[in-house]
């Protein structure tokens, strides 16, 4: 069974950084696909980006291409994503996710099995 369990959240200042880690344990994860999703509060969740665990080809929303980065560290099985010129507009329950779709990358939440807790961040103006 595979788990993932975000961190990193917290509260920033609109144009801080902020870099989420999305820690997986339960199996071998070489054919899934790891992505982020964030749900602001009354807004349905959201793709942001997505890789598979054994390719270099990240996968993101485009209004977050440039200023969100995603990557991975596959010696800690542990998937990151890396915020910048974060705003008031990226506050939201950021999860961890991931799919078995073997031919793409999957950007709709319901294609995907596996899903951490989620980590709250927070972006003052």
């Amino acid at each position: 069974q595979v788990q993932l369990v975000e961190s990193g959240g917290g509260v920033v200042q609109a144009g801080d950084s902020l870099r989420l880690s999305c820690t997986a344990s339960g199996g071998s994860f070489s054919r899934y696909v790891i992505g982020w999703f964030r749900q602001a509060p009354g807004k349905e969740r959201e793709f942001v980006a997505a890789m598979r665990w054994n390719s270099d080809s990240p996968w993101y929303t485009d209004s977050m291409k440039g200023r969100f980065t995603i990557s991975r560290d596959n010696a800690k099985n542990t998937l990151y994503l890396r915020m910048n010129r974060l705003s008031p507009g990226d506050t939201a329950v950021y999860y961890c996710a991931a799919s078995d779709e073997p031919y793409r990358i999957p950007t709709y939440s319901r294609e995907y099995n596996y899903w951490g807790q989620g980590t709250q961040v927070t972006v003052s103006s």
